[in-house]
């Protein structure tokens, strides 16, 4: 771990965009993904479609994800993507907390 990954950690200026447990999930997958449209993240969350909806929309107000939504063979299709904010606001995250643990004693 380098010495800055330690001042941010010991810092922690976590941020609760994505802290939230259902947003970090959100996130997680999103990250690992190209895009996603909702029946795939709320299979892998275990999130109820508004609840879905509700931390997306916090999300897409913070510009960490991009809603795309159209209709196919006239159904609505929801797609969601990790925005270049969103996918390096994840991965300082990821970083800060596992430098966080990695202080910790055994």
């Amino acid at each position: 771990m380098t010495e800055a990954e330690r001042d941010d950690a010991r810092g922690l200026q976590i941020d609760r965009a994505i802290h939230e447990p259902a947003r970090l999930l959100i996130t997680a997958h999103l990250y690992v993904v190209e895009s996603a449209d909702y029946v795939f993240l709320m299979g892998n969350t275990g999130l109820t479609w508004g609840n879905l909806s509700s931390h997306l929309s916090k999300l897409e107000a913070t510009g960490y994800v991009e809603i795309t939504k159209e209709f196919v063979e006239k159904k609505p299709h929801t797609m969601v993507k990790l925005t270049e904010e969103g996918r390096t606001a994840f991965d300082t995250y990821r970083r800060q907390m596992k430098a966080l643990f990695e202080d910790l004693p055994d």
